[in-house]
């Protein structure tokens, strides 16, 4: 052997390469990306081709100038640039959604050694990014077959005391505001069902995230109605789906998947019940990121005869 080669996770005895992983998420995607463009328009498929373009033109930039191996054929710029552009309304000026995949992919992954080395889901950053650098990133917008004057979203109506919400088969369906990828529920689970039939995914970890919010909400307000809007308004199933499921990001053992995605659901609850702020899950996830190390070394198992520490 005249070198190591070295790569990212998953290796050659796991069956399955990045590139392949990245294509199932892609595929999953799909149905998602179908009900955007159905609900709101040609406009939500121009935010969406604006970050695909925008992440993939910077990764190739970067290696281009830093002079390393082109990696956009991995189609994990592909993806990042999707997951951010779902995360979007059609308020959001193209020339930002450039920008914020830009970030995503240079700042929080290419900077730190590319994929597999980033520390925190890079789509979810960007997001976080924006959300600070932009005002047109908060909030969302209408479907185009929705007659409405107002474009404030399901969880922004119940934190201003609104008694008239969509109903709940509405919300399923996506027939309400908010960002193009998030609204339509029956779409995301098709996903869901994909990558967890591929064993992309790990079911139980939307499960435990979702259903923690669930749970508190019902706890504490002890509106079962309520309790469900929670969860189908903003963008749970969206995160707790697509990026609270990232292998690099999170732990790698059951036990610290299951805490990730506990702790994210409690600190997602705890953003939009005590601070009346109507979205939590991408600073949940953003935190559970950076906890993940910690959470991984917790949650491990110990050989036999080993040390505690």
């Amino acid at each position: 052997m005249n070198a190591l080669i070295s790569s990212p996770a998953p290796h050659i005895h796991s069956g399955a390469s990045g590139q392949r992983i990245m294509l199932d998420v892609i595929l999953a995607l799909l149905p998602v990306s179908i009900a955007s463009v159905i609900l709101f328009g040609l406009n939500a498929l121009w935010v969406l081709v604006s970050c695909i373009l925008g992440a993939v033109v910077s990764e190739f930039l970067f290696n281009l100038i830093a002079k390393k191996k082109q990696t956009i054929g991995d189609l994990s710029a592909v993806v990042t640039g999707l997951l951010l552009g779902l995360n979007l309304s059609t308020n959001v000026p193209l020339w930002q959604c450039v920008i914020g995949s830009a970030f995503s992919i240079v700042v929080v992954k290419c900077l730190f050694g590319g994929l597999g080395h980033n520390f925190a889901n890079p789509a979810i950053t960007g997001r976080v990014f924006m959300l600070l650098a932009f005002s047109s990133v908060a909030g969302g917008a209408m479907p185009v077959m929705v007659d409405a004057v107002s474009s404030a979203t399901p969880l922004e109506q119940i934190a201003a005391g609104v008694t008239e919400l969509p109903s709940l088969l509405d919300m399923f369906l996506g027939i309400r505001g908010g960002a193009v990828g998030e609204t339509c529920i029956l779409a995301l689970l098709l996903g869901y069902v994909y990558l967890v039939c591929r064993k992309v995914i790990s079911w139980y970890v939307p499960a435990i995230f979702v259903g923690s919010v669930f749970v508190l909400f019902l706890a504490f307000t002890g509106d079962f109605t309520i309790a469900l809007y929670e969860i189908l308004g903003g963008g749970l199933f969206l995160g707790a789906i697509f990026m609270a499921t990232d292998y690099v990001t999170t732990p790698l053992n059951n036990r610290g998947k299951m805490v990730f995605a506990l702790g994210c659901g409690i600190i997602t609850f705890v953003i939009r019940h005590f601070f009346s702020y109507p979205e939590g899950v991408s600073f949940s996830i953003l935190f559970m990121n950076i906890l993940s190390p910690l959470v991984e070394t917790w949650t491990a198992k110990k050989p036999l005869g080993g040390v505690k520490r």
